[in-house]
């Protein structure tokens, strides 16, 4: 099963990044249930080894940490891959990842290393379209993201299911945070 451990966007954020997604025309907008901040990707994994992991997460304690955006972005350079809202890789949620990829591996779960940019993709775009010189733009006329600092909500363990419309996530489980 492919899957992977996110934090889902605070509910006070989907109203300003809908209004945002209607803004950046071309590629596909993530539905706003789905929108979410990933802390591990799993890729495809056997049931025994989900297993795993749920206790491994049951058994840590997960710190939520504050969630601030900072500015609309792009994942791919020019020809971008993905339109995101990126989020300030703060001490206390950069804690977060590494105790999530901590439990993946005590779990026997291989991670490749990969340098941490939080970010919450808003729109994605297929490998095959041509670039779109008027990203930037549209970009620039959003501005500075509207919403506020919010609190992390659970760390979730979702599936994903890749389909000719998007990849189409379920909630498996989760973890709530302890306050500090």
């Amino acid at each position: 099963m492919r899957t992977f451990l996110a934090l889902p966007v605070p509910e006070s954020w989907i109203a300003p990044l809908e209004r945002a997604q209607e803004n950046l025309r071309g590629g596909r907008a993530v539905d706003a249930d789905d929108l979410h901040l990933t802390l591990a990707f799993l890729d495809d994994q056997p049931e025994p080894a989900l297993e795993a992991l749920h206790e491994e997460l049951e058994a840590r304690t997960l710190f939520p940490a504050e969630l601030t955006p900072t500015a609309y972005g792009v994942i791919g350079g020019s020809k971008a891959r993905a339109v995101v809202l990126d989020i300030r890789p703060t001490p206390a949620l950069t804690a977060l990842r590494d105790t999530v990829r901590r439990a993946v591996r005590a779990a026997c779960i291989d991670l490749p290393r990969e340098r941490f940019r939080p970010h919450v993709t808003l729109v994605r775009h297929p490998a095959s379209a041509p670039a779109d010189e008027r990203l930037p733009g549209r970009l620039a006329r959003l501005g500075t993201p509207e919403m506020a600092p919010d609190m992390s909500g659970p760390v979730t363990l979702w599936s994903s299911r890749l389909t000719p419309q998007g990849p189409v996530y379920e909630v498996l489980a989760t973890y709530p945070g302890r306050p500090a």
